[in-house]
């Protein structure tokens, strides 16, 4: 059996991009992370101690996109060191993080970088 915690499209305002505009005004993102993460345990105890706490793990990814950088591939990137970090029982997942309304040409609704790891 394969157990997976999925947070799905998380809504930030931060201050990412290559462009000095950006990271002084901001833009805002939308993160989606999905964890393969054992918790068979907690299906049977219906105890929060046998699975991966949502608000630590929400916490883990709020933290990261706070700190400004010019790439979403390394804002991504953080991301997953970060989650595999605090939690070691975490064995993969992918991360997703998305620019809406980027500041190029064409119209879009966002532009995003995906990580599986």
């Amino acid at each position: 059996m394969t157990t997976r915690i999925s947070f799905n499209r998380i809504r930030f305002h931060a201050f990412h991009g290559v462009m000095e505009q950006e990271r002084r005004v901001g833009n805002d993102f939308e993160v989606s992370l999905t964890v393969e993460y054992p918790f068979e345990k907690a299906m049977e105890s219906d105890n929060l101690d046998d699975t991966l706490n949502y608000a630590q793990l929400y916490d883990v990814i709020a933290a990261e996109m706070q700190q400004p950088s010019k790439l979403l591939e390394h804002v991504a990137g953080r991301i997953v060191g970060a989650v595999k970090s605090r939690f070691p029982l975490v064995k993969g997942g992918t991360v997703s993080v998305a620019k809406l309304t980027p500041p190029i040409k064409g119209e879009m609704v966002s532009v995003a970088v995906t990580i599986d790891f």
